[in-house]
């Protein structure tokens, strides 16, 4: 079996390119020009590079690789899109198709036009399932009463706001809503919200109703938690075996010096 690689932006497709090397496998990586690090190239034997819009080269250099099976990992931001980068015949073909252009429909697009050259877009955590934590408290610190109470109200929120593929974040502050994900992105988010109320912030990222493990998996790592530091926030909700966490042990040590606590919740609760 041959596996390819699409790849977006941070350490997400590097840690599914070692994860791969523990498994033995070796992967084929399309790695994306305006948002992949170059670094790429030192940890992977084959990389082609391609534009955002240049979905028939990508596919072309699968099928020249022989792949049949391809994983996404790392963020390709929405606003890319937007960008003025112009598609190759391809992905405008597939565009013009689109009812909408939100993350579900793109990404699912792009499935279909894989699967339609015998390409099956898998699961991008599985080469990583030890990166997805179990439902608990994560740190030292359990969530004061407060938080909890936030984490409460936030989980209806961002379901909801999730269900509707608008976002996967959202921050609160005493049960109200003081900042919701968009295009942005977390870090963003929280920064955002630490601007109009900074301070006693409980951040609740979770994953879609019915998440497609596929692509836009919840991401957390330690510069989430930096960032919620430098906004005052106090508190961290994520999806249990949903959410991948990325410098687990730096990340876990950021939050329990600082005396933030980070929970691991069940996605049916």
């Amino acid at each position: 079996m041959r596996y390819g690689l699409i790849a977006g932006n941070g350490k997400f497709p590097f840690l599914v390119l070692e994860g791969a090397r523990r498994a033995g496998v070796s992967l084929s990586v399309a790695a994306i020009r305006e948002e992949t690090d170059p670094e790429i190239e030192r940890f992977a034997e084959r990389v082609i590079w391609i534009g955002i819009g240049q979905l028939g080269k990508m596919i072309r250099f699968f099928k020249r690789e022989g792949v049949e099976q391809a994983i996404m990992a790392g963020q390709v931001k929405h606003v890319q899109i937007f960008s003025g980068a112009l598609p190759d015949v391809r992905m405008l073909k597939m565009l013009l198709r689109l009812p909408r252009r939100n993350t579900d429909a793109l990404i699912g697009a792009v499935a279909d036009e894989l699967a339609s050259e015998g390409i099956e877009l898998i699961d991008s955590t599985y080469f990583l399932q030890d990166h997805l934590p179990q439902a608990g408290v994560l740190t030292r610190r359990a969530p004061n009463e407060r938080e909890r109470g936030d984490i409460e109200y936030g989980l209806e929120v961002a379901r909801e706001i999730a269900r509707l593929d608008l976002g996967q974040t959202i921050v609160v502050r005493s049960r109200a809503c003081v900042a919701i994900e968009a295009m942005e992105g977390t870090d963003a988010t929280v920064r955002r919200a630490g601007e109009l109320a900074r301070g006693r912030l409980t951040v609740v990222k979770v994953a879609k109703p019915d998440q497609d493990m596929r692509f836009d998996v919840p991401v957390i790592g330690a510069p989430t938690i930096q960032t919620m530091i430098e906004a005052g926030a106090t508190c961290l909700s994520i999806t249990a075996g949903k959410t991948l966490i990325f410098d687990k042990d730096e990340m876990l040590r950021l939050a329990n010096e600082m005396r933030i606590s980070v929970l691991a919740v069940n996605s049916e609760k």
